[in-house]
């Protein structure tokens, strides 16, 4: 039903800065509330940032104030924009679609490596 593609990850400095992006593909993309999730190694999948289809957002107490949540529903397309980024924040993330009204449509992209270290 929809598709996600992250991109963006990389290798980053503490202190620098990193945009992530996910490609949505199908249809109905703004009926879908967006998120970002990370996990590290041997830790649980947890919530980085929300934003519903009326660009209300949410976000993790740890990313508060660092990270920013958008969406352009036009191109399909969510972003994470991370500054001030911390060791603590090396993991997996991965972009997540829930639909509104349907609970059991939800989707998960393949992932993309974010590594902050000197």
């Amino acid at each position: 039903q929809v598709q996600l593609v992250e991109s963006g990850g990389g290798l980053v400095q503490p202190g620098g800065s990193l945009k992530l992006s996910c490609a949505a593909s199908g249809s109905m993309f703004s009926i879908y509330t967006m998120g970002w999730y990370r996990q590290a190694p041997g830790k649980q999948r947890d919530l980085v940032a929300v934003i519903t289809s009326r660009y209300m957002t949410n976000y993790a107490d740890s990313v508060q104030g660092r990270f920013t949540i958008s969406r352009d529903n036009a191109k399909e397309m969510v972003y994470l924009q991370m500054n001030s980024l911390k060791p603590e924040d090396t993991a997996v993330y991965y972009c997540n679609a829930a639909h509104n009204y349907i609970p059991t449509m939800k989707y998960w992209g393949q992932g993309t490596q974010v590594t902050v270290s000197s």
